[in-house]
């Protein structure tokens, strides 16, 4: 009978509280009171939304929209450029693989690669549509102009690398596409052939031949077994449209439609059934190759069943 009485009594303070007919107050405040502290709540979150979007609209001041606020030496990409590869395996299954791994003659094994590298060079064949300001370069060091950028002429590049042929992966002959990352503003220091006492102490002796006799400036690459046996496995390697970028398809300035210049490295006759590992290595002056801090150089594993 006492437990009845009590469960009667908390319910009639529970309903006093959430209407009190004798003060007037729902919820324990009375009407004038609920208006005052929704007005007070109000007026503080307007101040504090306006507050946060003056200091919001200031700090947008400080930025341009068409270039970073820190670049190169003062940013944390710096002046040394990294180098990408394509096609690179799927990222989602294993981020840290660097392998490409097929079996010869198998459509169904070499797919997955060849589509990576067609929706790649997709991109460059849409280049050059309404707004963009690509523009094809000739050949002799200069450059493409204010807000433009030399184009990537993709009918240029050897038949042996192209969609048609399926980029070589069939017959065992794959192409792998190499380009440097992108760094706002930066310029190759190139290595030119007046000044061959200045070439790099570790750089092979037949690219520096090739520097002596281009016409052009070029961002120079080389990709080779990384270990003697390596390369011995590795084989020939050929580069298409050439072994390197000419250097007035930089600087990127965010430029209309721009994209990244890039060749690519055909492995004529890699030995089957083999692991290889690969490594490309760009060359220019201000460009300092190093393994650990993955700049300037990629690594790949190339694997032919």
């Amino acid at each position: 009978m006492s437990e009845k009485k009590s469960s009667a009594k908390d319910d009639g303070g529970f309903k006093k509280f959430l209407w009190n007919t004798e003060t007037g107050e729902f919820l324990g405040r009375t009407g004038s009171s609920w208006f005052k502290i929704t007005v007070f709540y109000i007026i503080f979150f307007t101040g504090l939304a306006a507050f946060f979007s003056l200091m919001l609209w200031i700090f947008m001041q400080t930025l341009n929209p068409n270039e970073p606020k820190w670049t190169q030496d003062n940013g944390l990409i710096g002046t040394n450029p990294g180098v990408g590869f394509r096609p690179m395996p799927d990222q989602d299954k294993n981020v840290e693989s660097t392998l490409i791994w097929y079996k010869r003659g198998s459509g169904n094994s070499s797919a997955y690669w060849i589509d990576q590298l067609k929706k790649e060079l997709s991109k460059y064949e849409k280049a050059g549509g309404s707004g963009d300001q690509g523009m094809s370069c000739n050949d002799n060091n200069e450059s493409a102009g204010p807000g433009k950028w030399c184009q990537m002429q993709i009918s240029a590049i050897n038949r042996a690398c192209s969609a048609a042929n399926d980029f070589g992966y069939p017959l065992g002959e794959p192409c792998i596409l190499i380009k440097l990352n992108r760094i706002f503003g930066w310029k190759p220091d190139a290595y030119k052939a007046a000044r061959a006492d200045e070439f790099a102490s570790d750089m092979p002796l037949d690219l520096q031949d090739k520097i002596k006799k281009s016409p052009q400036d070029h961002i120079w690459f080389t990709c080779e077994g990384e270990n003697p046996a390596d390369r011995e496995n590795l084989g020939t390697v050929q580069y298409f449209p050439q072994q390197g970028i000419p250097t007035n398809f930089f600087p990127y300035l965010k430029q209309e439609g721009y994209q990244s210049p890039f060749i690519f490295v055909k492995l004529d006759n890699p030995v089957s059934n083999v692991l290889i590992n690969v490594e490309c290595k760009a060359w220019a002056k201000n460009i300092h190759p190093s393994r650990l801090d993955r700049v300037g150089t990629v690594h790949f594993e190339i694997m032919i069943d």
